[in-house]
């Protein structure tokens, strides 16, 4: 009687067992209906893709946050942080203050400080850049017209046998004095005061501009540009001014 027992017991728990592996099976199985798995590489490829595809400058002004297109789900940015985001920029009632926050309202991941951290990052390229005759440099930097005239003068200057040195000691400032959204492009005029050495040589070495020992203090006003609907987070100077 015992070993009729063990044996049914066997029987019993054999049949168990394939039952439940045929469950599984049936469970287990796909219907083409599934969620697809989360690739956490796919949005980056596609990133990337749509990165190819634009005019990417070599430098990247910063915005604060990843760039992106505002869609009517995203909310604004809210008061107080267009206000943090001014801080010693701009008021919120000055005319400044008034065209940054509505930039910042176009454009919410654009941040002043961020912006101007960039900004000096380019005006230091776009100097040294131009003092070596770099134009696939300045191509990324510049606006097609402001790319033109720096090429032209650059040719010039070759076409005398001459040759530009610049030193950039340092940018004593760099602040933001106009900004506007215009038919969606963004435009933010940066006022630099920098410390200089700069001299221009012809083909025997000789002194014909400036002077090798003498820092002076250039006062620019540089003005960039970016479309607010573009994926592409950079800008690009799009106007230059010497106020001195």
């Amino acid at each position: 009687m015992s070993e009729a027992f063990d044996i049914y017991t066997l029987l019993f728990l054999v049949l168990a067992v394939v039952i439940f592996i045929r469950l599984r099976n049936v469970l287990g199985r796909r219907t083409g209906n599934e969620r697809q798995p989360y690739d956490p590489y796919t949005r980056t490829e596609a990133t990337r893709s749509d990165a190819k595809r634009a005019d990417e400058p070599v430098v990247a002004l910063p915005r604060g946050r990843a760039a992106r297109t505002k869609t009517a789900e995203e909310p604004g940015p809210s008061l107080a942080d267009i206000e943090a985001k001014l801080g010693r920029h701009a008021t919120k009632d000055s005319p400044l203050g008034k065209s940054l926050t509505a930039l910042m309202r176009a454009d919410p991941g654009f941040d002043p400080g961020q912006f101007l951290d960039g900004a000096k990052a380019a005006y230091e390229m776009v100097v040294m850049a131009f003092a070596q005759g770099d134009e696939e440099t300045l191509k990324n930097l510049l606006g097609d017209d402001v790319f033109d005239g720096f090429s032209r003068a650059i040719s010039e200057r070759e076409e005398r046998g001459e040759k530009h040195e610049s030193n950039l000691v340092g940018i004593d400032k760099a602040d933001i004095i106009e900004a506007e959204v215009k038919n969606r492009i963004a435009y933010v005029t940066v006022k630099f005061v920098s410390d200089l050495v700069s001299v221009t040589r012809d083909s025997d070495g000789e002194v014909v501009e400036g002077d090798p020992k003498k820092v002076r203090e250039v006062t620019d006003i540089w003005t960039f540009a970016r479309d607010t609907t573009s994926r592409n987070p950079n800008w690009k100077l799009v106007a230059t001014e010497a106020a001195n």
